[in-house]
């Protein structure tokens, strides 16, 4: 008897009677259970409005801040217009990306376009490993040979930078950040505040001291931050593209704690991995005890891998250990000889994780 289950939030709606079948003169050990559940704390619409108030402002400054470097020949100025410029695509990204994964899923694509964020996000995070190895050069070539730099200008101009980032930084806190599509635009973000906060201080230095290197040297702290940020970035969206497990999940640790379970002798085929970010999903292949309760025991599990690990999309299919079935065999269970569970499957992908210390 094979029984599936759909639920959001750890709910369950079973299409199958297990009874119904044992009528029929049938006893099957053999179930799959499915449930699935998202929340968010901000709802997508008030996401995009905090975006759009955020790019609205960034847009407008950086066409300010691109004139004003220019005149005052300020790299630092520069850079951080071409930061902010990042700053308005990244968001744009997002933007674009928030809805498309907000479409529901049809023909091929089974999961939407969710991971439409998840391309955003990487290319956030490219574009910042780009630009910081651009500044990096001119701002090197500036160290050897310094140009001429107004500081008033710079300074004034780095203040209200400062001001424009600070209310930005504020508009894209109130946005979901555990989508790591805004957490991007975030990130892009937060990195132009720092470098603003360090172009004051170089313009400061070059006002009150004259030494025009200390320009290039903000640029280069502008430029650390944004291999920071975007590294971080690239690494996080390739391990959702590689379907890793999410971070801070050991899936060793829960393979061993779900076999734990009473009446389960093994799990196999067990891949933990996000469809996106903040939607982890979970599939396993469950081997139960001559006589035990299959769905019983999946019930338990997936109440487990929700209430424990916030995992509430997952696919479990359960056996009684030792259920070797051809289509015209019809299947019966009993207390016999003791089955060895190794045999069930002759290609399992991962560890086996069976009660007791095992190697994995």
């Amino acid at each position: 008897m094979t029984e599936h289950a759909q639920g959001h939030d750890g709910a369950e709606a079973p299409t199958g009677n297990h009874t119904d079948h044992q009528s029929q003169g049938h006893s099957h050990g053999h179930s799959h259970g499915h449930a699935h559940g998202h929340s968010h704390a901000v709802a997508p619409d008030a996401d995009r409005r905090w975006l759009r108030a955020a790019l609205i402002l960034l847009t407008a400054y950086m066409a300010v801040e691109v004139v004003i470097g220019v005149v005052a020949q300020s790299l630092a100025l520069i850079s951080d217009a071409a930061h902010m410029l990042t700053d308005a695509v990244s968001i744009v990204l997002a933007l674009v990306a928030m809805r498309l994964s907000a479409r529901p899923a049809r023909g091929g694509y089974t999961y939407g376009l969710k991971r439409a964020e998840i391309l955003s996000a990487q290319a956030n995070g490219i574009t910042l490993l780009l630009l910081s190895a651009w500044l990096a050069y001119e701002a090197v070539d500036r160290l050897i040979s310094p140009p001429s730099v107004t500081g008033g200008l710079v300074v004034i101009t780095a203040l209200s930078g400062i001001v424009v980032n600070l209310v930005c930084v504020w508009l894209l806190s109130r946005a979901n950040r555990s989508s790591l599509n805004i957490e991007g635009a975030y990130q892009h973000i937060l990195t132009d505040l720092f470098g603003f906060i360090a172009t004051a201080i170089s313009g400061l230095i070059v006002l009150t001291t004259g030494f025009a290197r200390a320009d290039a040297i903000a640029t280069l702290v502008v430029v650390a931050l944004m291999l920071k940020a975007g590294t971080g970035l690239v690494r996080e969206s390739g391990r959702i593209f590689m379907e890793a497990a999410p971070a801070g999940v050991d899936p060793d640790a829960l393979g061993d704690h779900l076999v734990s379970a009473d009446q389960v002798v093994e799990i196999h085929d067990l891949h933990i991995w996000q469809i996106t970010s903040g939607q982890p999903a979970l599939s396993a292949h469950i081997l139960v005890a001559p006589g035990g309760d299959c769905h019983k025991v999946r019930r338990n599990l997936q109440g487990l891998l929700s209430a424990q690990y916030g995992i509430t999309h997952a696919t479990l299919q359960v056996d009684h250990v030792g259920e070797q079935a051809s289509p015209d065999e019809v299947l019966t269970l009993g207390t016999g000889p003791e089955p060895q569970p190794t045999n069930h499957c002759e290609d399992t992908h991962g560890p086996i994780h069976r009660p007791g210390p095992h190697r994995h």
